[in-house]
């Protein structure tokens, strides 16, 4: 959050566990992504306490977005996704980041120990 704000980009926070990303955004993000993983907060404690490390490999798709739907604190925050865009962002990387925001306002956003952004609309400067 610090470093968005750092860049003028502006943000309105929204609690993740009400606005999950919802299931096309999470397709979305799975084909930019590649991996189910980069998904989701694996460190947190809620994948632990599910056990997720043990039973994703014989999940669907399908079924991991119905847990992060019933679940907001299983995405992998920061989490950011514009598909209009052609942005998608997991996990905070500077670089990153600074290659696809800079000139970009955030307009939606949640928050839960961590920043999970979603929409976004270009500005100029």
């Amino acid at each position: 959050m610090r470093w968005l704000e750092e860049q003028g980009i502006v943000v309105e926070v929204l609690p993740i566990r009400e606005t999950p990303p919802n299931p096309e955004e999470l397709a979305y993000a799975l084909q930019e992504l590649g991996d189910i993983r980069k998904l989701l907060n694996t460190s947190g404690m809620d994948y632990r306490a599910m056990g997720l490390k043990e039973t994703l490999d014989g999940m669907t798709a399908a079924e991991v977005f119905d847990l992060i739907q019933m679940n907001g604190n299983l995405c992998k925050r920061p989490f950011l996704i514009d598909q209009s865009k052609g942005v998608m962002l997991s996990g905070f990387r500077v670089e990153q980041w600074q290659d696809k925001l800079l000139g970009w306002v955030v307009w939606r956003c949640s928050i839960s120990k961590g920043v999970v952004f979603w929409s976004i609309e270009q500005i100029e400067f």
